[in-house]
């Protein structure tokens, strides 16, 4: 199918960075949000993002500016009736996610595709929100979205193969590189990455090495470009450990227990770089 009007639920930072690699592929976008305030915001860092690509002489300033006219902000659902796909980016909160997902399907065509950005929540779940969950399929972007070559496509029990396909066509459209994976708690990337990154804490509350060494060790020794306690601040502490405890009761499995100190740490107020402590001081 030709998926030309993109309608994105969220203003914020993965909905506005969804909506900026829309447009500067030629897509038409509707970014809705509940407050105009918000949509103002979104549109807003959208063209300071753009303006920054342009002073880096990255886009013209024909490109700047018609992107920035392919975007309207809206804080009506019903604006969103002519979509071809709609990406649901709110906040990773599996309740409002589904009342946003009913609200959707009331006003879009049954041949739109629905998806949704998460990390974690389970595709097949929201799919049984919407009245055909064969057209819907999980989409997770990773921030920030105009510069990470990343969308992973997460395919639910009732996800069609047409929709899957167009899910493909709609990333090689958008420039971004696709994989797929299965529902199952952190589909692909997040089932590698998270435990990692808890292992490293493990490390670090064992007395194995320092902060600073584990850090220093995986980007010297295995080329990441950031190390993975300084990663966790930048994600947040408490959204690691919601991470860890979702693949715990998951997967009923051990080996995913949260780290001790990471729990000690989010009781504590120590949350990352949002909290200006983690692991490191900000």
């Amino acid at each position: 199918m030709a998926i030309k009007t993109i309608g994105v639920i969220g203003a914020g930072t993965m909905g506005n960075g969804i909506a900026q690699v829309c447009a500067v592929a030629g897509l038409d976008v509707v970014m809705v949000d509940i407050s105009a305030d918000a949509v103002q915001r979104g549109l807003g860092v959208v063209a300071g993002s753009l303006d920054r690509l342009l002073k880096k002489e990255k886009i013209t300033q024909a490109d700047r500016d018609a992107a920035v006219a392919r975007i309207r902000g809206s804080t009506a659902y019903a604006d969103l009736a002519g979509a071809d796909l709609v990406i649901e980016a709110a906040t990773e909160n599996e309740g409002l996610k589904l009342r946003i997902l009913k609200e959707i399907d009331a006003i879009v065509s049954p041949a739109a595709v629905i998806a949704s950005n998460t990390s974690s929540l389970s595709i097949t779940k929201l799919a049984a929100a919407v009245s055909h969950p064969d057209r819907f399929v999980g989409m997770h972007f990773f921030n920030p979205v105009p510069l990470m070559a990343l969308v992973e496509l997460i395919r639910g029990l009732q996800t069609s193969d047409a929709t899957l396909a167009a899910a493909q066509g709609f990333a090689a459209t958008i420039g971004k590189t696709a994989i797929v994976a299965r529902n199952s708690p952190g589909f692909a990337v997040n089932r590698i990455l998270c435990p990692m990154i808890n292992e490293a804490i493990f490390a670090l509350q064992e007395g194995l090495a320092s902060a600073a060494d584990i850090d220093e060790g995986m980007k010297l020794g295995c080329n990441h470009p950031i190390g993975p306690l300084a990663l966790t601040d930048l994600i947040g502490l408490d959204t690691m450990l919601a991470v860890m405890e979702m693949f715990y009761a998951g997967f009923n499995d051990p080996k995913y227990r949260p780290a001790p100190l990471l729990k000690e740490m989010v009781d504590a107020g120590y949350l990352g770089r949002k909290s200006g402590q983690g692991f490191y001081s900000y």
